[in-house]
């Protein structure tokens, strides 16, 4: 870990990447929209890592105290859903962070009647580089375990699905790792996210 509690850049080396660069119908890809996704953890801590290339940012110029921000996916953002849960599959863990270090983490379920979108209050830290000269944005999220299960167990298999939106206005570019293939854009389709197994099996 470096001195702010964060894998260091060799950790991060070490860690093989998920990449993506194709629209949420898997088309249209964008090589200039490139995203890399790296991921290690500890029994307490989930570190997510995002290369997002980029062509323009967008981004909202105000935040709450702290950086949080509603509706952050109506500006530039990377984003993970966490299932953990395999008994209930419709309701899972959602984490946005911007270009500029603002951030959004949510309890999402999709449960017929139930709430569907609460405050998940993740008590995450995060960072955020941006090199301007290279168009690429890099975030950093570290994440609590606990306010993922309360039981962490690394020979479960999680589902798992990462995002990307950019663009001012539509039509924006909406990115994912795993496809949703709905006709509108969608990333809140949980039967379409991929495995994501902690330990080698």
């Amino acid at each position: 870990m470096d001195r702010e509690g964060f894998p260091s850049a060799q950790d991060w080396e070490q860690a093989d990447p998920v990449v993506f660069c194709a629209d949420w119908q898997g088309k249209n890809a964008d090589p200039q929209r490139e995203t890399q996704v790296r991921l290690l953890w500890t029994s307490a801590t989930i570190y997510l890592q995002f290369r997002a290339r980029y062509r323009e940012l967008t981004v909202f110029p105000d935040a709450s105290a702290g950086g949080r921000r509603d509706r952050l996916w109506d500006r530039d953002v990377a984003e993970v859903f966490f299932q953990p849960d395999p008994r209930h599959p419709l309701r899972y863990a959602e984490f946005e962070i911007s270009p500029n270090a603002f951030w959004i983490d949510l309890d999402i379920n999709l449960d017929p009647g139930a709430e569907r979108l609460r405050d998940l209050r993740s008590g995450l830290a995060r960072r955020v580089r941006i090199d301007e000269e290279q168009k690429l944005w890099t975030a950093e999220l570290s994440i609590p375990m606990r306010s993922l299960t309360s039981q962490f167990d690394p020979a479960a298999a999680w589902r798992v699905n990462f995002f990307r939106v950019e663009g001012p206005r539509e039509l924006r570019f909406y990115s994912s790792w795993q496809p949703t293939h709905t006709p509108e854009p969608n990333f809140h389709v949980p039967q379409a996210f991929g495995k994501l197994l902690f330990a080698p099996r």
